[in-house]
């Protein structure tokens, strides 16, 4: 019985193979209808974000690197740093300095602040559809952040390894990836909907599929009259319905005629 049943798996897989191969021109066309639809969306409705880097030193001038408590306390301290710089007073007072019109929760979403593992720099990069603005953003972001980090920590301000650049190229959208992401979109949507058809379909069209179905033999098989279709063997071909109906028609109007002139026969008499 388990070997009847995994046959039966192995042959559904097969026709599920050959019926995706014969509608292959439907999953390629709908593949790159979606691609193309990514690809021409993003480029024309997703506005693109350059971003600016700048990056600063989290020990001061005065501490030593003989020490390793120093060097322990700059890994510590990193953390620390991270959210004075992104904290309410630096960016309010990097939007009064750039007279920007932007609430200080809007300008923090632009900024991402990142320490790479073993290191004591931080990365401060900001994100904005304007590169030169974004420039401005991170250069005075830098300035205002190290000075809070020295009025906060009662030290010297840490030092400012680079500041950022004019980005020539944009962050985001990938116009690739979103191409690649609809391109597979399309083709995994129309293999779903191919597979979902073809389990729906119940129709039983061979001898094969009465013995699967069924679990009867075919005695045999009545083959088509040569020039008839498959869809009007079953009445559904459109044309013999019709046929039929203009034949129906013509009788009921013969019988009509017929019964009036019966009908006049008897007056005359």
């Amino acid at each position: 019985m388990n070997q009847r049943d995994n046959d039966e798996i192995e042959i559904d897989l097969k026709e599920i193979f050959f019926l995706l191969l014969n509608r292959i021109w439907i999953i390629v066309a709908t593949t790159v209808v979606f691609g193309v639809v990514a690809a021409v969306f993003t480029k024309a409705f997703i506005t693109p974000v350059y971003s600016s880097q700048s990056m600063i030193y989290i020990l001061t001038k005065t501490t030593s690197l003989t020490s390793l408590a120093d060097i322990q306390l700059g890994s510590q301290l990193t953390a620390d740093y991270e959210v004075l710089i992104k904290s309410r007073p630096v960016l309010e007072k990097v939007i009064e300095n750039l007279k920007l019109n932007l609430r200080y929760d809007e300008l923090g979403e632009k900024i991402v602040v990142t320490n790479d593992s073993d290191t004591r720099v931080l990365t401060i990069t900001v994100n904005d559809p304007d590169k030169n603005l974004a420039k401005e953003i991170v250069d005075e972001l830098t300035d205002v952040g190290c000075a809070r980090i020295a009025e906060i920590m009662g030290t010297d301000p840490p030092n400012i390894v680079d500041y950022g650049h004019v980005a020539e190229v944009k962050t985001s959208p990938s116009t690739t990836k979103n191409t690649l992401v609809g391109a597979f979109a399309g083709f995994a949507l129309s293999v779903v909907i191919i597979i979902i058809i073809f389990l729906m379909n119940d129709a039983i069209k061979t001898a094969e599929d009465v013995e699967r179905y069924l679990g009867i033999n075919t005695l045999g098989t009545i083959p088509l009259m040569e020039g008839t279709s498959k869809r009007a063997s079953h009445g559904r071909d459109r044309d013999a319905a019709r046929a039929r109906r203009q034949k129906e028609k013509e009788r009921r109007q013969r019988a009509k005629e017929a019964r009036k002139q019966a009908g006049a026969g008897i007056d005359k008499e």
